[in-house]
């Protein structure tokens, strides 16, 4: 048995669990979920049709690589979206279609990580920050790496301070995964931010996996944010040097159950990752891919998505409005708010009295020198339909008000 295994923590859902499982929850209040990031609006039509129409595909062996097709709409989207100029992007070089980011990053960390690093420098570290997704840190240890945590506070707009990074920190990175808009913060990263960084990359040789698939969920219509893809571009960076994104039809346009994604960026270390999913056997099904065609091709879906998420925030925030400490984030379809206590007993007593289910900023988190970042706040995933959120709402400025 893998021995790194007993260094991986519960999912904070399992904590979830064990935090309410005693728990009897009000019987006249039905459930409402704000726990899980899981989507709830409807998946596009089109998409669906695409996919019964290439079933005729499910007798044919996919290639790790892809089709054409499909590299080829991504980096047409890559383009568009992030700024990059005509041709830069090679399809068959800088983009590899992946099962959802979830499974790349995992993998990507698998073939980045150097486990034969000598003293004094190892072992090797992957840096993220803290509040993080939590594959960051299982990849990391499953590949012989050791996590490094960044703590997003408020004081620093919920982004890692990382003028405060110690040159030994960075000396020894060898991965430095990003998260923009932020997860469960919202917070995006600037993009002289993003170029400082790839300096920094290219100062002590480490690789940058910036994790956008919240990318798309965005408030302004008129200022889509930027990507490590726009400041490659800024800077002229047409090979992506150290640079990897991150992307998924997941959040975008409501498929997490199609696990289609992508991951772009620097060529020689997606030929390397290409090798490694080779044999790790994870293709996407033709039929997949060609669903995905069609959704990377069509913004009008993705507009309405983010009216939808738009109309849950500003409604949302109206109700909460004086009651709790929390604000609109930069993107992302999540609130992080405070707690008037301490987060697991905000979480199970609102679940007791009003049915209704966050997680506790804390499980989100690590503590370091004492201190977990996401402690006294909870995560709310605005997901559920805007009247269950609107009503999700009420019951919480009513259990608030009752304290």
């Amino acid at each position: 048995m893998n021995h790194a295994l007993n260094q991986l923590q519960p999912y904070p859902f399992e904590k979830l669990r064990a935090l309410l499982g005693a728990v009897q929850p009000a019987a006249d209040k039905s459930p409402i979920a704000l726990s899980i990031g899981e989507p709830k609006h409807r998946s596009p039509a089109f998409v669906a049709e695409a996919l019964s129409a290439n079933l005729d595909q499910l007798a044919v062996y996919p290639t790790t690589q892809g089709i054409p097709a499909l590299r080829e709409a991504i980096a047409t989207w890559c383009t568009a979206r992030f700024g990059l100029p005509a041709g830069v992007i090679d399809p068959a070089r800088h983009v590899l279609p992946v099962n959802g980011t979830r499974e790349a990053l995992f993998a990507f960390t698998q073939t980045l990580v150097q486990r034969d690093v000598p003293p004094p420098q190892g072992p090797g570290l992957v840096v993220s920050p803290n509040p993080f997704y939590q594959i960051y840190e299982g990849a990391a240890l499953l590949a012989g790496a050791q996590p490094h945590y960044l703590p997003c506070l408020e004081a620093h707009g919920f982004n890692p301070d990382f003028d405060a990074v110690s040159a030994d920190v960075w000396q020894r990175c060898q991965i430095l995964f990003l998260c923009s808009p932020g997860n469960p913060t919202g917070a995006l990263i600037p993009l002289e931010t993003l170029k400082k960084l790839i300096a920094l990359a290219d100062q002590y040789d480490f690789v940058i996996a910036a994790d956008e698939c919240y990318s798309e969920l965005y408030f302004d219509e008129d200022s889509p944010p930027p990507g490590l893809l726009s400041a490659c571009a800024e800077l002229g960076r047409h090979d992506f040097k150290r640079c990897v994104v991150f992307h998924s039809l997941s959040k975008r346009s409501n498929l997490p159950g199609l696990r289609s994604g992508f991951v772009a960026g620097d060529g020689d270390i997606l030929k390397s990752f290409l090798l490694y999913r080779t044999y790790h056997g994870c293709a996407m099904p033709v039929q997949t891919q060609l669903a995905s065609v069609a959704a990377w091709q069509d913004e009008a879906h993705v507009k309405a998505n983010r009216d939808l998420y738009r109309a849950k925030f500003d409604a949302v925030l109206a109700i909460l409005d004086g009651v709790l400490d929390v604000q609109r984030p930069d993107g992302g379809f999540y609130l992080w708010a405070k707690t008037p206590m301490d987060d697991e007993t905000f979480t199970r007593e609102l679940f007791a009295r009003e049915h209704v289910t966050v997680v506790p900023g804390s499980y989100l988190s690590r503590s370091v020198d004492g201190h977990n970042p996401g402690a006294g706040r909870v995560r709310m995933a605005l997901v559920a339909p805007l009247a269950e959120c609107v009503s999700a709402a009420e019951r919480i400025r009513d259990f608030v008000k009752s304290l």
